[in-house]
């Protein structure tokens, strides 16, 4: 059998502040929060672990990769975010159009920065209102 990696175990992303990154990812995103271990806080992602970690330079937080959250509405989604405070850089868009499907998505920052989206794989002729 041929070596092969296929599934991401944890995602890390630095924060300048624990609590303040923890209530926005739990109560504003709604994610599911494993545990708390100091300045590390854990959240589950559908079986992908979403920790947050104190930087060590408070002054500068590395940036990394956007992370895109899939949601079954994007419309919904947005709105619903929106309500919580959540910013988006615009409306949703169509980013690519598909043979079966179109893809979808909405950008917006957490308190560090660190960018996110969410990503809709919607039906042909899918249209949102948000």
């Amino acid at each position: 059998m041929a070596f092969g990696l296929n599934r991401i175990g944890q995602i890390a992303l630095p924060v300048r502040d624990v609590d303040r990154a923890e209530a926005f990812y739990r109560d504003v995103l709604g994610l599911r929060r494993l545990y708390r271990f100091g300045d590390l806080a854990f959240f589950d992602c559908a079986g992908v672990r979403l920790l947050l970690e104190k930087t060590g330079s408070p002054g500068e937080v590395p940036q990394g990769s956007p992370i895109y959250f899939a949601c079954a509405d994007i419309a919904l989604a947005v709105r619903e975010l929106g309500q919580r405070g959540v910013v988006f850089t615009g409306p949703p868009h169509r980013v690519a159009p598909m043979d079966d499907h179109d893809l979808w998505m909405a950008f917006f920052a957490d308190p560090d920065g660190h960018t996110l989206a969410l990503m809709h794989e919607a039906p042909k002729g899918y249209s949102p209102t948000a």
